[in-house]
C-alpha cells in the first residue's frame, strides 16, 4: 500500500502544477475571465465623472499655489 500511495502523492505533485500551467497559458479563456473581473471590480468611468475629477484637480493645485504664494510673500 505505501508504493502505490506514493506514486499517487508523486502523480499528484506533478500533475497539480503542470495543469495551473496548462490553464494559465489558455488565452482566450484567461483574457475573458481577466477583463470580466476587472470590469466587476472597476466599472468604467463616466465622462462626466472624469470631468469633476480634473477640475478638482485643478482647484486644488490652485489653492496650494496661492497659499504657497501667500506664505512667501509673507516671510519676505
Amino acid at each position: 500500500m505505501g508504493v502505490k500511495l506514493e506514486v499517487f502523492r508523486m502523480t499528484l505533485y506533478l500533475t497539480f502544477p503542470v495543469a495551473m500551467f496548462w490553464i494559465s497559458n489558455q488565452a482566450e479563456w484567461f483574457e475573458d475571465y481577466v477583463i470580466q473581473r476587472k470590469r466587476e471590480l472597476w466599472p468604467p468611468e463616466k465622462e462626466g465623472q472624469r470631468q469633476e475629477l480634473e477640475e478638482f484637480k485643478e482647484r486644488i493645485r490652485k489653492q496650494r499655489e496661492e497659499k504657497l504664494l501667500r506664505a512667501a510673500q509673507q516671510s519676505s
